[in-house]
């Protein structure tokens, strides 16, 4: 796997983060070592997705390299469908799934999430994925984004969505970003690629608030949104489409 290194030095990039072919080549190595509990959430989301997986498909909205989608491989038979902006990570996406033996029931496609809505086909679907993805989705779009999914969705589906979140208090978000510099200067980033990444990803990476999340998921209609896991500005959302007797038939 290529050592993530862009952010290093004279490597470092002066614009916007945008995930292009020089971050694909690394985005393996980038994911596991930035997002905290990595290995762990991907396992969490595979325990969720193998309950709520009936006879609908599993959608990826943002699906990267496809890393999400080839572990569900192998714990649902569910059609699975994966989108994303880059044709850059589509390309690796397939060569991975490819290399996997499971390019034959993933279905890899462009679509821009803050473009036109029309484009993705979220229909028959039991879960949809949104995974370290929502915060680059600009403001203004999400309520329109998180709709869509909800009235796609069977009834009784499941909406994951695994992001960075802001505290409520100013002092409590600093100390929370600190120990997520520790983390990262633990998994060998330097100062200098903490501080170049950061500013990258300033106009790009817009988190909200645990409650400012529910919130939006909420009145986009879900009745049931719980956090199913939060590690300091991190955390995991798991939101239900419609009534309680649909969790009860979950549970056989």
């Amino acid at each position: 796997m290529p050592t993530d290194d862009i952010f290093r030095g004279d490597r470092s990039r002066a614009s916007d983060f945008v995930f292009d072919q020089q971050v694909v080549n690394v985005f393996d190595d980038m994911v596991a070592r930035s997002v905290p509990f990595y290995a762990e959430q991907q396992k969490l989301i595979q325990t969720i997705v193998s309950r709520f997986s009936n006879q609908g498909r599993i959608v990826d909205l943002g699906c990267s390299t496809g890393t999400t989608l080839l572990n569900l491989s192998s714990v649902t038979d569910a059609s699975l469908c994966g989108y994303d902006n880059s044709q850059a990570m589509l390309n690796q996406a397939r060569l991975n799934a490819t290399e996997h033996g499971v390019i034959d029931r993933i279905d890899f496609r462009n679509a821009d999430l803050n473009g036109d809505l029309d484009d993705l086909d979220l229909n028959n679907t039991d879960v949809t994925l949104l995974c370290w993805t929502l915060q680059f989705i600009r403001p203004l779009r999400r309520d329109a984004l998180v709709g869509q999914i909800y009235r796609a969705l069977n009834n009784g589906g499941a909406l994951i969505v695994t992001d960075r979140v802001l505290t409520n208090d100013t002092s409590m978000n600093r100390y929370f970003l600190d120990f997520y510099y520790d983390h990262k200067r633990a998994n060998g980033y330097s100062n200098e690629e903490i501080i170049n990444k950061r500013e990258a990803l300033e106009n790009v990476l817009i988190p909200y608030r645990v409650d400012e999340n529910i919130e939006l998921f909420r009145r986009n209609g879900f009745q049931i949104v719980e956090t199913f896991f939060q590690w300091f500005n991190f955390a995991g959302f798991l939101c239900i489409k419609n009534n309680r007797a649909a969790i009860r038939d979950q549970r056989g």
